[in-house]
Order: C-alpha cells, then sequence, then structure tokens
C-alpha cells in the first residue's frame, strides 16, 4: 500500500509537466516517483488558483453589477479555496519529509508553499470587496461607481489571469508583465483615495461612502499585490533568480 500523499484524492488529475524530465535520467525512460507527487501538488495549486479567479469574479460582479447572487457564491469559493490550502500544506510537508526533495524540486516545492499563501489571501481579500460593496450599495443604493474603481477591476482581473497562466506554464515574460502592471494599479488607488478624501472634506455626508470606495480600493491593490507576489515565485522557479524587492539574485540549481 502506498504512503503517497495523493492517494485517494479524486479532485485533481495527474497531466504530463514540460518542466521534468519525463524520460528519466540520462534518457533511460525510467520517471522518477517524486515526479508525480510534484505534479500532483502544481495540480492542486492550480485548482486553488482556479477557484481564486472565480471567487474574484463573483466580487467584481459584485461591485460593478451590484449582483447580490454573486455576492453570495464569494463565501462557497472562499471555503473551497481554504480547504485546499491545508491539503497543499499538507502534501508539502509530506513531499519534504519524506522524499526530501532537492535542487529544483525542492525549488518547486518551496514556490508552491508561498503561492499557497498567497492564492488563500486573495480570496480573503475578494470576500473583502465583496462584503464592503454589500453594505455600501445596500446603504446608498444610488451612488456612482468611481472610473478609477472599474479600472482598478479590470487591471487586477487582468495580472490575476495572466499570473495563473504564467504559473501554469513557467511564463517568465508574462510574469515579468504582470509586475508592471502593478503601478498602474496603486497609482489608480492613489488617485481614488485623494478624490475620496477631497470629498468627503466638502461633503461630510459623503464620508461613508468615500471610505467604502477607499476600502474597496485597498483591497482590490492588495490582490494586485498578491499576483505580484506570485509572479516573483513563478520568476524563481523557472529561472532561479530571485526578483523580490527590485533584486535579483541567481541560486545554483
Amino acid at each position: 500500500m502506498s504512503d503517497s500523499p495523493f492517494d485517494g484524492r479524486k479532485d485533481f488529475i495527474f497531466r504530463p509537466d514540460p518542466f521534468y524530465n519525463e524520460t528519466g535520467v540520462g534518457g533511460e525512460g525510467m520517471v522518477r516517483h517524486i515526479d508525480s507527487e510534484l505534479q500532483g501538488v502544481k495540480d492542486l495549486a492550480l485548482q486553488m488558483g482556479g477557484s481564486v479567479e472565480k471567487t474574484f469574479e463573483h466580487a467584481c460582479a459584485g461591485v460593478l453589477s451590484r449582483d447580490t447572487k454573486a455576492i453570495d457564491q464569494v463565501h462557497k469559493h472562499e471555503s473551497r479555496i481554504n480547504d485546499l490550502q491545508i491539503l497543499i500544506d499538507e502534501a508539502c510537508v509530506n513531499l519534504l519529509a519524506k522524499q526530501a526533495p532537492v535542487a529544483r524540486d525542492l525549488r518547486l516545492v518551496i514556490a508552491i508553499t508561498k503561492i499557497n499563501t498567497d492564492l488563500e489571501r486573495m480570496g480573503d481579500q475578494s470576500v473583502n470587496i465583496a462584503l464592503s460593496a454589500r453594505d455600501l450599495f445596500k446603504e446608498h443604493p444610488q451612488v456612482v461607481l468611481p472610473v478609477e474603481i472599474k479600472r482598478m477591476i479590470e487591471e487586477v482581473r487582468g495580472m490575476v489571469r495572466s499570473v495563473l497562466d504564467a504559473f501554469s506554464r513557467r511564463d517568465v515574460e508574462l510574469s515579468h508583465q504582470v509586475l508592471s502592471q502593478d503601478d498602474a494599479v496603486d497609482d489608480l488607488r492613489d488617485k481614488l483615495v485623494r478624490d475620496m478624501k477631497t470629498q468627503m472634506k466638502s461633503n461630510p455626508d459623503q464620508i461613508e461612502v468615500g471610505l467604502g470606495f477607499i476600502m474597496i480600493a485597498k483591497n482590490l491593490e492588495r490582490m494586485a499585490d498578491h499576483a505580484t507576489n506570485i509572479a516573483e515565485e513563478v520568476i524563481y522557479l523557472a529561472t532561479g533568480n530571485d526578483v523580490r524587492h527590485g533584486h535579483s539574485v541567481s541560486v545554483n540549481s
């Protein structure tokens, strides 16, 4: 009986991963046992990413369309994200303890543990966005959505979609594109905050509205930050270069 952490799991499918040499060391046609377990962990992370994207889309619908049903769906998907976070953590611990991965295998496990944390927090941010929108529109149903919020949603949607694709394909170029989008999101948040502060000073009756939009903008900006973190991990995973904080440090593996 196998002691693999994935035995009995029916909610993901192993798929070939071009990152690994399917012919084994030296091209002798032998696949390492650890490869299937590593692929299983990656598949779980991709499932989690898909749940994050769905959760965020429902949150965006809650903001853009004031769709209360979409907001209700956020909690359903966020619960799935939490379950997958625990499952991925357990799988990574088992891999480290039983397989003792080294070099690029260890780099993959470490990257996935970090990505796992960012994905879970993106689920939390989606919930925060949805709840802020629900409370705001319930009290102020006729309020006009600032253009900066609409543009932030468009930018962050693209970042989330791109970074999940980059992780799936270990696409370094696409990861750098995600990093470059973060500044635009920050600029939009800053402008929104300035505008809302000006509005609240001149019209105290709009304080609740202004604070609501600021909360949504800040949570969108945090979504972008987590997407950026994942993009940095993808670059590290694919190249061994640590580009966090503007640095570029290469590791040997």
